[in-house]
């Protein structure tokens, strides 16, 4: 069937206008996830939005571990610079094949466990990366972001359970070889940071109830050491 060039109702006309101009594929891992599992973007979408909120008004922000930054334009909307890095070259070329002029930021290859960032941010977060980092060099990973912070910059870790991982997925828990409970994930951000407030998420709720029935956790940090 032929595609018509306007739609019957004329407010709905910008839909043709904007992908005709502006088409957005799927990154690698979004694209994967609307394959398999497609409610999984929603559980993305809430941990960005809940980072973006947290760091609404800031003037710049670095992700750590972006793999292909489907969702990092909602934190985008919030501040008013964003660079996103991955230890990955491959998630790094199809950020930037996909980055749009109007949504653009920043993206490049940099591993946090070499170093930090050669420059220090307002804020910096970490979506679903630490539980691949081996316990060992937990420190490393915590004490460079710390690193690419200001002063007074603001961090958000989210990882998932280590409760959650009895009923995950295989594919899921790939690669997942230090998740934490939220006693455990306190006591290794509260090593870098002042204070460090924990919240609970089950599927796309983040809420501050009770820890062991979390899915996921997220870590909101104030104040480095």
């Amino acid at each position: 069937m032929e595609q018509s060039e306007h739609t019957k109702e004329p407010q709905y006309q910008n839909c043709l206008d904007v992908a005709k101009e502006h088409p957005t594929p799927l990154g690698l891992m979004s694209n994967y996830a609307f394959f398999d599992d497609p409610k999984r973007l929603t559980w993305l979408f809430a941990r960005y939005k809940f980072v973006a909120k947290m760091f609404s008004g800031l003037n710049s922000a670095l992700e750590v571990g972006c793999a292909d930054a489907f969702a990092t334009r909602v934190v985008l909307q919030e501040v008013k610079s964003l660079t996103a890095i991955d230890f990955d070259p491959v998630f790094v070329a199809d950020v930037q094949r996909r980055m749009d002029s109007r949504w653009k930021f920043e993206c490049f290859v940099h591993d946090i466990l070499s170093g930090p960032v050669d420059r220090a941010f307002d804020g910096v977060y970490s979506m679903d990366v630490l539980e691949h980092i081996p316990a060992a060099d937990e420190d490393k990973f915590v004490n460079n972001i710390v690193r690419s912070l200001q002063p007074h910059g603001v961090c958000v870790i989210g990882t998932p359970s280590v409760q959650s991982q009895a009923y995950a997925s295989a594919h899921s828990k790939a690669g997942h070889v230090n998740c934490k409970d939220a006693p455990g994930l306190r006591a290794l951000l509260s090593k870098f940071f002042h204070h460090v407030f924990i919240f609970s998420m089950n599927d796309e709720v983040i809420h501050t109830g009770f820890s062991p029935m979390a899915q996921y956790l997220l870590a909101l940090c104030c104040d480095p050491r």
